[in-house]
């Protein structure tokens, strides 16, 4: 197990260098010139002299494989250049507002996994009850309801109507009320259709039915035995979704004005800030990466003959 861990955790290395290599490669592709972008948002005229200047300053000029192997030192020293619009270092700037988009995060996956646990599990073991029939209900809704016209519908109703609710911005604990109903949503039909599916699955197996005929109790079965293993694609997905919310939730942060690392980085994309859409995408591959890495680990405890797949696999 250990050793399966440790190649696990080197196999990270590669695949960032895979990750660097390709944000480096496709923003060397784009049509747009950084030397000119950065004229543009400091309201000066882009001369030749002054883009062969820029150029040289960026280090442009140089041949691709110096520009490669600096893009990864400085992407190790957590370098990222200033931004053009501020001319203040982009990683300050990350970090002043990844604290935002993480507390959105964390709350939205808390009452994500709050609700849709228990939904889900109970409206597999009542199967076609009254409860089975609202979680299936609240999954299509969940699905089928797009974000950013849910933000809408909330601000109508709670914030312009009721006045329960701000409408926009980051403060007090009323702020994240609405911003995490909208994104959490999506999440709860999600898991609530993974957990539901999974336990029917589980329940058909053979060691439920051995269980019963040695006398087990049933709800030692359900919740020892049968969501213990049928918990696994929830714990997958979740993975694939908190990289995804700590990167930006790019849409609901639009909605609510809420200050965080998505909102940055939108902006960044209409100013045409290279340094800034450099640092999101490569920070949003290392933290998919990780959490991935997160969550097989967490597999790997809850299911022990992982290892010996992943041996095999080795």
């Amino acid at each position: 197990m250990v050793s399966y861990i440790a190649k696990r955790i080197f196999a990270v290395i590669p695949i960032v260098l895979f990750a660097i290599f390709i944000m480096f490669v496709f923003i060397r592709l784009s049509p747009v010139d950084p030397a000119e972008a950065y004229l543009t948002a400091a309201n000066i005229h882009p001369t030749e002299e002054l883009l062969a200047e820029k150029r040289h300053e960026f280090g442009l000029d140089q041949p691709m494989v110096v520009q490669y192997v600096q893009t990864i030192v400085k992407v190790f020293q957590l370098d990222f250049g200033h931004s053009y619009v501020t001319n203040q270092p982009v990683w300050d700037e990350v970090t002043a507002r990844v604290p935002a988009t993480l507390q959105l995060a964390v709350s939205s996956i808390f009452l994500a996994v709050l609700i849709s646990i228990p939904l889900g599990f109970l409206s597999a073991i009542y199967k076609n009850s009254l409860i089975d029939r609202f979680s299936r209900l609240l999954s299509y809704l969940g699905a089928s309801i797009p974000q950013f016209w849910l933000g809408y519908l909330l601000i109508f109703f709670f914030s312009v109507k009721l006045n329960l609710f701000p409408v926009e911005g980051r403060g007090s604990w009323a702020h994240l009320v609405l911003p995490t109903v909208t994104l959490s949503l999506a999440l709860i039909s999600i898991y609530t259709r993974l957990l539901r599916a999974s336990v029917l699955e589980q329940m058909q197996e053979s060691y439920v039915l051995y269980a019963r005929t040695r006398g087990i109790k049933e709800k030692v079965i359900m919740v020892k035995h049968v969501l213990k293993l049928a918990i696994s694609p929830v714990i997958t997905g979740l993975g694939m979704n908190v990289g995804k919310l700590l990167t930006g939730t790019i849409i609901v942060e639009q909605v609510f004005s809420w200050p965080g690392f998505g909102r940055y980085f939108v902006d960044a994309i209409f100013n045409r800030d290279i340094p800034v859409i450099q640092c999101y995408v490569l920070l949003a591959a290392c933290l998919f990466i990780v959490c991935n890495l997160i969550v097989d680990l967490v597999q790997l405890v809850m299911d022990p003959r992982i290892s010996l797949k992943g041996r095999a696999e080795y």
